[in-house]
């Protein structure tokens, strides 16, 4: 059996929500996506959940305020994308999904995709979303049935 750093990894997958601890997961995973000479999957998870609460439900999802959302979304991944080619890797897919990250990033997306390694960061945006994203990061290191690594 191999030990870690002689596993050869071929499909990372890193999720990404716009917080600092996702960017520095990204740098982490492509630098391993190099060394590997792997593909790099960048996902961002959006949950419809987050528009029927917000408002104290007086906004349903919709119309636009979900495609603003999507927009902003694949935009954000788009110039992701790019910083990852501009440092010189090129092997890199983005990808927007609808549902609950938990269940997205640690299994259907993976299954989808053959990813072999999550490389994801610990936390996210803020005390509220530190909170939730910390419960969906625990969450796939319990249910992936692949490698994951936190990034700090």
């Amino acid at each position: 059996m191999a030990t870690v750093a002689e596993q050869e990894y071929k499909t990372i997958l890193v999720p990404v929500d716009g917080s600092e601890a996702a960017e520095k997961a990204l740098k982490k995973a492509v630098e391993v996506a190099k060394r590997n000479h792997a593909h790099l999957d960048i996902l961002n998870v959006i949950d419809l959940k987050q528009f029927s609460v917000s408002f104290a439900g007086m906004l349903n999802a919709s119309g636009d305020v979900v495609y603003k959302t999507f927009e902003d979304v694949d935009k954000y991944l788009s110039e992701l994308q790019k910083r990852v080619k501009d440092q010189g890797f090129d092997d890199v897919d983005v990808h927007a999904r609808f549902g609950s990250p938990r269940t997205v990033i640690a299994k259907d997306f993976p299954e989808d995709h053959q990813t072999d390694l999550i490389i994801m960061g610990p936390t996210g945006l803020n005390a509220v979303e530190r909170v939730f994203v910390g419960a969906v990061t625990d969450y796939v290191i319990r249910a992936a049935s692949c490698d994951v690594i936190i990034a700090r």
